[in-house]
């Protein structure tokens, strides 16, 4: 009958969904999260010509500014296109499909808040519909779909309905939780309006916060890693810190010459930040040092392409943390929402109190490094009181406030550094000095997007020019994506 045992002839959702959920948070993580936004945003530092794209914004080789362009799209974003058509027919898979259409919007706001205008509607439907060069929707519209596609799930979620279940890696099905998320994902979805379009950002922020958010430590959304018995089983953005740069555990052999940046570790240590501990290390004789008084940031911008004077007293991740396989991937935390919640109410369009919104921000990013490690990522009480104590909202301004929330923002949502970019982008906070090195891309100035891969330039070549017009000098990293109003 020529017929392949090995082959599957109908998907079986709730295994793409799976994989889905991995695929979403392990495509180009070292360059997306690391290289780029994180050497933007100056929480890494490299003092090595290759990866020097988000520490001195130069680039000569590699795939660094499209990576993640190029992986999540035929993975993550076509195997989630694989659930919705399986249990788009079926009302009985409701909860599936509503959490299906949730998650694909995560992903495709980090595509599109990377590049502005992107294959949209019509991604990922080579496979089901044919469509080979698919357009490249403007990102007005990509944004008024994804609030659309949240607020429907959200009100479709059924606990009378079957669910994932265990293959759900994030909630194990659980709906309640799904909802939060759901208005939690609006809510950062909402707030990326606000210079674009401030009177539909209070719109859609006020529905995120009437829904109910994540408010808990209970309702973080998080995926739970294990340090065995595959490489698949570890968090993605361990795995890429310790594969690409630190598997050499003695300061010194860094293989794309990383480091903490200057400016992250100055202002942990200048403010007392009781995260500095669990998130730093030096390396002396051979032992992971935390001692707050002996970390220190590596400058950006370092040029010349050989180790500075004293590599090894850089402070870089600490191992028992930020490089342990089995520490939690957090998607979506009930730090970032408090933070945003409290930019709500200064703005006026919440009832709740900032302060109290922006403390429990706090005290929710303190509490959250035990997550990763009982023992190293433990912060005392005292030291929380003292943190929280000295850093209340005190600001007179509302630009005074926004500056605090957001740097607290930069500090507490890390190390997502693709969404801690995207809200710099459109706060201007913390207010970070770029650096300006000879054959720099953008003019001694922070990108403001990441470039479309070659591949499009020539396989996808009408759709690819039509987005390219729409930006201003073309494609590339100086352009502002549509939300990145100025």
């Amino acid at each position: 009958m020529n017929t392949n045992p090995d082959a599957v002839s109908e998907v079986t959702p709730e295994y793409i969904f799976t994989l889905s959920q991995l695929d979403a948070l392990n495509p180009a993580v070292f360059s997306a999260n690391v290289v780029t936004s994180g050497g933007f945003m100056q929480h890494f530092a490299t003092y090595k010509d290759v990866p020097s794209l988000g520490d001195r914004y130069t680039w000569s080789q590699g795939g660094y500014p499209y990576d993640f362009f190029s992986t999540i799209y035929p993975n993550a974003v076509k195997e989630i296109g694989e659930v919705i058509r399986a249990v788009s027919n079926k009302p009985e898979n409701v909860n599936m499909l509503s959490a299906a259409r949730v998650w694909r919007v995560l992903m495709m706001q980090q595509i599109t808040d990377f590049y502005g205008d992107v294959p949209y509607s019509e991604a990922a439907k080579g496979y089901s519909e044919t469509i080979y060069t698919p357009k490249y929707d403007k990102q007005s519209d990509i944004y008024a779909d994804m609030l659309k596609e949240l607020d429907e799930a959200a009100s479709s979620f059924d606990a009378s309905k079957a669910t994932f279940g265990t293959s759900d890696l994030l909630y194990n099905g659980d709906v309640t939780k799904w909802k939060k998320f759901t208005y939690s994902l609006m809510l950062r979805v909402s707030f990326r309006l606000t210079k674009v379009d401030a009177t539909l950002a209070e719109k859609w922020v006020k529905k995120a916060i009437a829904g109910g958010v994540i408010i808990d430590d209970a309702d973080i959304a998080r995926i739970e890693y294990s340090d065995a018995p595959k490489t698949i089983n570890y968090n993605p953005f361990t795995y890429a810190l310790v594969s690409a740069d630190y598997g050499v555990n003695n300061g010194i052999d860094n293989k794309e010459g990383g480091k903490f940046a200057k400016t992250f570790i100055d202002h942990l240590r200048n403010t007392n930040d009781p995260r500095l501990n669990a998130i730093s290390i030096v390396w002396k004789n051979g032992v992971a040092d935390t001692t707050a008084s002996i970390q220190k940031g590596m400058p950006n911008g370092l040029i010349g392409g050989s180790a500075p004077a004293g590599f090894v007293t850089y402070s870089e991740p600490n191992p028992k943390t930020l490089l342990k396989y089995g520490a939690p991937y957090l998607v979506l935390t009930n730090s970032e929402v408090n933070l945003l919640l409290a930019e709500a109410s200064i703005r006026g369009w919440s009832s709740g109190n900032a302060n109290d919104a922006y403390k429990a921000a706090i005290k929710a990013a303190l509490g959250q490094w035990v997550l990763y490690d009982a023992t190293a990522g433990a912060i005392s009480t005292a030291k929380k009181n003292a943190y929280l104590s000295n850093n209340s909202l005190s600001g007179t301004t509302f630009e005074e406030k926004m500056n605090q929330i957001h740097t607290q923002f930069w500090i507490s949502v890390f190390p997502n550094e693709i969404e801690i970019y995207a809200n710099w982008r459109r706060t201007g906070f913390p207010k970070l000095i770029p650096v300006n090195v000879p054959g720099n891309l953008t003019n001694g100035t922070i990108p403001r997007r990441l470039i479309y891969p070659p591949s499009e330039e020539s396989l996808n070549v009408k759709n690819y020019a039509d987005a390219v017009s729409r930006i201003t000098g073309g494609n590339v990293m100086t352009g502002r994506v549509w939300w990145d109003k100025q």
